[in-house]
């Protein structure tokens, strides 16, 4: 029985993962653990650099299996609109409220997709506010200002 690596891609980006992971524990290996409750500064690190490790070995070993896949170009598209959303979010919070704001990322995060259906779109984009103020709003109570002629 072979043993062979179907999926490069995936294979280096585990060892990466592990990597990085073997890295943070070392880095935080001089910095006092603490407990759970009372968590100190190198607690953080060392999970997280643990988790990164089962990670890694988890895409690792499933390079093993998968089948090769070609690499896709980059998708500019998505990165393009999924920035300009963000970007647009944080400069109208202030300007037009909450809602406003949060339909805009909405839409711009949609458009960055494939396929934009106008209906999905909008019962998304109302399911997104309704949980948004639900959450922010009136769960956690953050002072947000809902319209732009609210004070």
């Amino acid at each position: 029985m072979k043993l062979s690596i179907k999926n490069q891609e995936d294979f280096w980006a585990g060892l990466m993962f592990i990597g990085f992971g073997i890295l943070a524990i070392v880095v935080a290996r001089d910095y006092p653990m603490g407990a759970a409750m009372r968590m100190g500064p190198g607690y953080f690190p060392t999970w997280l650099g643990g988790m990164l490790i089962v990670l890694g070995a988890t895409v690792s070993g499933l390079s093993f299996r998968m089948e090769e896949s070609r690499i896709t170009p980059f998708a500019w598209k998505p990165m393009i609109m999924l920035s300009l959303s963000f970007l647009a979010f944080g400069m109208s919070i202030d300007h037009v409220g909450f809602v406003p704001a949060l339909v805009g990322v909405v839409i711009l995060s949609a458009a960055a997709g494939r396929r934009f259906r106008l209906l999905e779109v909008l019962a998304l984009t109302v399911v997104m506010v309704v949980l948004a103020l639900a959450i922010f709003v009136y769960g956690i109570e953050l002072p947000l200002r809902l319209f732009w002629w609210d004070y």
